[in-house]
């Protein structure tokens, strides 16, 4: 199989497993060691991004507090259940620090150190990006069997899916780039 980094999977609508039910999740890696991905469409509840500088005392709180609402209140996303407390930040490619960013494709990079959560807060951010916690993992051939068992579905990188459409619209708009709605997906595969 191909590589499918830099892409998205849908779960299907009958997905049994309630961590995945309606995520989209953007594959950073994929090879024959097996896969990583983080969920870009549901946040944590009841978390900012403020919640998580002040965590990691990444900011005096009077600092923090002052931060411009947009930067302040940004939302913190459910990457997956591996590792929960660990962040990740997807992000735009004027971003780069050698060492600390991995490219997963020309337009997107994934960094995961504390010096990028300091950038988004104060001061010489990338142009766009989410931020994370914990990240979705599979085995050597683990996807592709899920794949092979009608689990996912794969919808090529869409630069505004990942930055732009609203967390409670991407699955819908993961779909419709597919030209499909959840009314028309059906959970049997069908073979010729």
């Amino acid at each position: 199989m191909n590589s499918l980094k830099g892409q998205f999977l849908v779960a299907m609508p009958d997905m049994l497993d309630e961590r995945f039910r309606d995520s989209v999740i953007y594959l950073v890696g994929h090879g024959d060691e097996g896969a990583m991905g983080l969920v870009v469409n549901k946040s944590v509840e009841d978390m900012s991004f403020a919640d998580i500088l002040e965590e990691l005392s990444l900011g005096e709180h009077d600092d923090i507090i002052r931060l411009p609402a947009g930067v302040r209140n940004r939302e913190v996303l459910r990457g997956g259940p591996v590792e929960k407390g660990r962040g990740f930040v997807l992000h735009s490619s004027d971003y780069f620090r050698d060492g600390n960013s991995y490219e997963v494709s020309e337009e997107v990079y994934l960094t995961a150190t504390l010096d990028i959560l300091r950038s988004m807060a104060f001061g010489n951010a990338p142009a766009e990006a989410i931020f994370a916690l914990g990240y979705c993992g599979w085995g050597a051939g683990q996807l592709e069997g899920e794949l092979g068992r009608n689990g996912w579905l794969t919808v090529p990188y869409s630069h505004d899916l990942l930055f732009s459409v609203p967390l409670d619209k991407r699955y819908d708009e993961a779909l419709r780039k597919l030209g499909i709605t959840r009314a028309s997906l059906s959970s049997t595969a069908g073979n010729a």
